[in-house]
């Protein structure tokens, strides 16, 4: 019992000091110890309430690695060419703009998968979650361009982002409140 809420609590730990090293993006001691004890008391809070832990060393895993290679990339690239689409709207103020709340269904399931949906697909300009429907499994985005009538607005808006969290998920036969692999 002890070893599996020890492994949770470093997992926990190694999640959100590499947080914290992703925000800052600076390797000063002071950041450093600071760091380190704000995700030390963060694990110790989290750990009673959360289900179960994804270890961070699952990433090692062939095929979750490749996921998350792609992912990055995938959504690197989505990143950058929203942002010359954005920055082109600026400086040409006369292009209509045609934005607006858009509704699209989602079929991710655990809040693990919603909440990296919902982050990845936030990081892009172009659309910013703004509401999440679980009863009725929807997500409510704001976005930039709204994607006309009938086209895939979920491929539209959160590009296939789903889909390519589904390997670094874990497996759907593992109890939550398993530590996962």
């Amino acid at each position: 019992m002890w070893r599996s809420r020890l492994v949770a609590t470093s997992s926990l730990f190694i999640w959100g000091f590499s947080s914290w090293l992703v925000l800052t993006w600076t390797v000063q001691a002071e950041q450093l110890v600071c760091g380190a004890l704000v995700s030390a008391l963060m694990a110790a809070i989290l750990l009673p309430v959360m289900d179960g832990v994804v270890r961070p060393w699952a990433l090692l895993q062939p095929r979750r690695a490749v996921a998350a290679v792609r992912l990055v990339l995938v959504c690197a690239a989505r990143i950058a060419v929203a942002n010359l689409r954005l920055a082109r709207r600026i400086w040409s103020p006369s292009r209509p703009l045609r934005s607006g709340m858009v509704v699209v269904p989602t079929g991710t399931a655990g809040e693990a998968g919603l909440v990296g949906v919902g982050i990845l697909s936030s990081l892009i300009v172009d659309n910013q979650l703004v509401d999440l429907d679980r009863g009725h499994d929807l997500l409510q985005y704001h976005a930039v361009e709204v994607p006309p009538p009938g086209s895939d607005r979920s491929e539209v808006v959160t590009g296939g982002t789903e889909g390519m969290l589904g390997p670094l998920l874990a497996d759907p036969g593992t109890h939550p409140s398993e530590d996962r692999t």
